[in-house]
């Protein structure tokens, strides 16, 4: 039998590693499907909405480090990928999407459900190209995927369905390899840079994603700088854990620790991360960055000495070229700072009476006391991620998945469907808030279909509650930011889940570890306070003004009640 192009392309993936493809089915991917049927070596995993899917191969990469696919069919499949891949282009991981198109002789000429592919992914993607003729195959698709392995981003191959099954022309032509080279500054930038740090009395690092695999060599350079460590929140999960220099992170998510360390330094140290937020980086300090990407030097602070290398290869080098560091108290004022502010979390963290309101700082710590110790978190933008930043534990073994970049509502289920299609024998959690996870709720039912035993934690609040706190800090009165959510659980329950709840203290621990025991998916929605305040590290002046403007308006409007509240929740505990 003659092999069709859409069979080469199945061929082709399955030798690359992959073994899953996220997508909905539709009519111009029915070739692609239909070999999937026939060769069952590449599962299709159906999910509801294709931008789940992208999610979740986004979410399969982030954990494997290896290629993972999503699909969608011509016109509004295409569409429905674009927020996913967007958010695996930012969090530089390896994903090729596969963008059906419309028959070929009908392009340009205003087809139903036509759009222009290449336009439409070519600012969420390192290579994107249509497939119009058999003989492009497999090589654009050969290109696609070291395209994504070697940049760790997005491709794109668009492909119209007839040009899928067309007889293929040629074969296979390569092997894929997961790039291992190592890049290291020269000799003599090592030696200008440890000139530096052994001049230096009050050094502080700032870590990323870029320090995964380098723990080991994180911590000896701290010792030898007596630095404390600061983390940006792509790099909890690799920095955290196992770290008595450890000082929490910064940022809006981040601990008033985290900035006191950074502000008080001589000399800051970043590695592996482009932490965005200008405001935070101390304005004094000598600043080194040292990052593979020579692009991202000095992209978000004054940069005084900016470095190419990984972090694994680059602290190697430069370990025997650092002397000890006499000069302790920079370290101990950062790591008792951080003792108290760490202190002060936890005291928030309470949920010890049968009365409401549900403080969700005790729902997060609820949730790490019980996770196995490999779980997979995922969370919601939204005060979800400020609550799994503040209390979820680390600790080498356990992953953290979130939009951290793109900054996208409703990722945090997708992503758990990706991850644990990725690892079936492992515990997945979503930590959900009731806004993100109403916007794709129809992928709970992804959950049941795949048989998929993810545990979705929804912080319920009836609210967009971030979207408030930015609001009062600004001076605005909240606006359109209620949701008259549904019983989540019980819908859960419609769908063929189990479904709990939880409306006081006292029921969150039985209800959370009662579906973690159980064996298939699980939803537990809590019902938790609106106002729970989340303070930010320091607060400007601008901000001080809004939020007490937003209190005099509050009062001007008749709406005093908001202000009692959030003493009640924040003050009286």
């Amino acid at each position: 039998m003659t092999k069709k192009v859409a069979d080469l392309l199945v061929d082709v993936l399955a030798d690359a590693g992959v073994r899953r493809i996220y997508g909905v089915v539709g009519d111009s991917l029915n070739g692609i499907t239909d070999s999937i049927r026939k060769k069952k070596n590449i599962d299709w995993v159906h999910v509801r909405n294709e931008e789940t899917g992208a999610f979740a191969a986004g979410a399969e990469a982030h954990l494997t480090g290896t290629l993972a696919v999503c699909a969608g069919s011509c016109g509004p499949g295409n569409m429905h990928l674009i927020n996913g891949l967007y958010d695996c282009q930012r969090n530089r991981v390896p994903v090729l999407a596969i963008a059906a198109h419309i028959p070929s002789r009908e392009i340009g000429s205003g087809y139903f459900q036509e759009t222009d592919p290449k336009h439409i992914f070519a600012q969420c993607s390192h290579y994107c190209e249509l497939v119009s003729d058999p003989e492009q195959m497999p090589r654009v698709l050969e290109t696609a995927i070291q395209t994504a392995i070697s940049k760790r981003g997005v491709s794109v191959i668009v492909l119209p369905g007839d040009v899928a099954l067309k007889d293929a022309v040629q074969g296979p032509r390569v092997r894929f390899h997961e790039p291992k080279s190592s890049v290291c500054p020269s000799d003599e930038e090592l030696n200008v840079l440890a000139e530096l740090l052994n001049r230096a009395e009050k050094v502080t690092i700032l870590g990323g994603a870029g320090c995964a695999g380098a723990h080991a060599e994180l911590i000896e350079v701290a010792g030898k700088l007596q630095a404390p460590i600061v983390h940006a929140l792509r790099g909890k999960e690799f920095i955290e854990y196992d770290n008595p220099f450890d000082v929490g992170l910064t940022g809006l998510l981040g601990f008033s620790s985290g900035y006191h360390a950074m502000m008080n330094c001589e000399v800051l140290l970043m590695l592996g991360t482009d932490f965005p937020y200008r405001d935070f980086y101390p304005k004094d300090a000598t600043t080194v960055q040292i990052d593979v990407r020579g692009e991202h030097l000095g992209r978000r602070s004054k940069l005084d000495f900016g470095f190419i290398g990984d972090t694994k290869t680059t602290l190697r080098a430069l370990l025997p070229k650092l002397e000890q560091n006499a000069h302790q108290q920079h370290l101990k004022d950062s790591v008792e700072h951080y003792r108290k502010t760490r202190k002060g979390l936890d005291d928030l963290a309470t949920g010890n009476s049968n009365k409401a309101p549900i403080h969700p700082q005790y729902v997060a710590r609820v949730i790490d006391k019980l996770a196995a110790d490999d779980a997979i978190f995922s969370c919601d933008v939204g005060t979800p991620v400020i609550w799994s930043a503040r209390y979820l534990t680390m600790n080498g073994k356990r992953r953290l998945l979130g939009s951290f970049n793109h900054g996208s509502m409703a990722n945090a289920m997708p992503q758990a469907i990706g991850a644990q299609a990725a690892y079936p024998g492992r515990q997945v959690i979503s930590l959900s808030g009731d806004g993100g996870f109403s916007m794709l709720m129809g992928d709970v039912i992804t959950l049941k279909q795949q048989k998929l035993p993810v545990k979705v934690i929804i912080f319920k609040n009836e609210s967009l509650a971030f979207v408030e706190l930015e609001q009062k800090a600004s001076g605005f009165l909240e606006f359109a930011t209620d949701l008259q959510s549904p019983d989540f659980a019980k819908i859960a329950e419609g769908a063929g889940l189990l479904g709990l709840t939880a409306r006081t203290p006292d029921q969150v621990e039985p209800m959370i570890a009662q579906a973690l025991k159980h064996d298939g998916p699980a939803v537990v929605e809590v019902f938790v306070s609106r106002q729970e305040l989340a303070m930010p590290p320091t607060i400007t002046l601008e901000q001080a003004k809004g939020f007490s403007l937003f209190m005099l308006k509050a009062v001007l409007n008749g709406r005093g009640d908001e202000i009692i509240d959030l003493a009640r929740v924040n003050l009286l505990r």
